[in-house]
């Protein structure tokens, strides 16, 4: 029950039903290395879990943008609740530490793995969901997507950059910008890169991130203010 009582306070969440946030935790490496355990995997709780955050996100994206298309929502939506967010979600929220897994799922690396910390998120919302109702998992759930939105609108900007930018180049030079990768620093599971954006052989922008496309897209945006600047001076635009 101490165990418990302190993945509470890291959560800064507290279950009136106890067994439902350690069932939310346990993945089944655990129950087949444990048969004498006396609760279920975590497999229900992410179904359920799963069902719970597609509606809640798709509310709060329909209130947020009360005049974007369907199929605008439909994409934010789709990116909040991929794999690779919600992994991230639980990486915030250091689920990875709390689980209960296997010996043999743990020496391999099973609470960075990405599938893993995204069921558990998911199993966790089944978990609040019926230990608390949909107000207090709502209030959950969009304390955490509001940040990773932003990010996701960001990146769409910097995707409006490149493209603006490759208009821009083609117009006036009749060339296609280039992105050459230049540094990768960092171990595997956290590199980070380094980019450079090219038109000719003149650099225009530099930017870094997580993954080349991440930095690409910065590269590029930094290169269209540079671009449209030079421009601006040479009174072209």
């Amino acid at each position: 029950m101490n165990e418990i009582s302190s993945i509470e306070a890291a959560l800064n969440l507290t279950f009136n039903d106890k067994a439902l946030l350690r069932r939310a935790l346990t993945h089944r490496s655990y129950i087949n290395e444990n048969p004498d355990y006396l609760l279920e995997d975590n497999e229900r709780l992410e179904f359920l879990g799963d069902a719970v955050l597609d509606f809640i996100t798709g509310e709060y994206l329909y209130h947020r943008f009360p005049e974007m298309a369907e199929g605008r929502l439909t994409n934010l939506r789709s990116a909040l609740v991929r794999t690779e967010t919600l992994a991230q979600f639980a990486v915030e929220l250091k689920l990875g530490d709390h689980l209960f897994l296997g010996r043999g799922e743990e020496e391999s690396g099973g609470r960075e793995r990405l599938a893993i910390l995204c069921d558990a998120f998911e199993a966790l919302l089944g978990a609040l969901y019926l230990d608390s109702g949909i107000e207090t998992t709502r209030e959950f759930v969009c304390k955490i997507i509001e940040p990773a939105l932003q990010q996701i609108l960001n990146l769409d900007t910097a995707k409006d950059a490149k493209s603006r930018l490759q208009e821009l180049a083609q117009s006036h030079f009749r060339i296609t910008p280039v992105y050459r990768t230049v540094k990768e620093q960092g171990p595997d599971h956290a590199k980070e890169f380094t980019v450079e954006a090219l038109i000719g052989d003149k650099i225009y922008g530099q930017g870094q991130g997580f993954s080349k496309q991440t930095a690409a897209q910065a590269a590029a945006e930094q290169a269209l203010d540079v671009l449209q600047q030079e421009l601006l001076e040479a009174d072209v635009l």
